[in-house]
């Protein structure tokens, strides 16, 4: 699939924005970390590497319960 986007003029580099919307879908929990990586024009260790650049986690814990995950440990 190929979508085509028309955006005002902005000062942002192509692969710059696919790194943006990569990252977004990622974060929104649309896409896997393969397809962002593949979105973003990346292999998907190169993806991790950048994201970790950026100070990005790839993983995102939402609603976890502290205790309980010690207590599995």
């Amino acid at each position: 699939m190929s979508t085509s986007v028309t955006l005002p003029e902005i000062n942002i580099p192509e692969q710059e924005l696919k790194l943006l919307l990569a990252v977004k879908l990622l974060d929104d929990g649309l896409v896997s970390p393969g397809k962002a990586s593949e979105i973003a024009g990346y292999s998907e260790k190169a993806f991790v590497e950048v994201l970790l650049h950026k100070g990005m986690a790839l993983v995102r814990y939402q609603n976890l319960d502290l205790d309980k995950e010690l207590s599995n440990v």
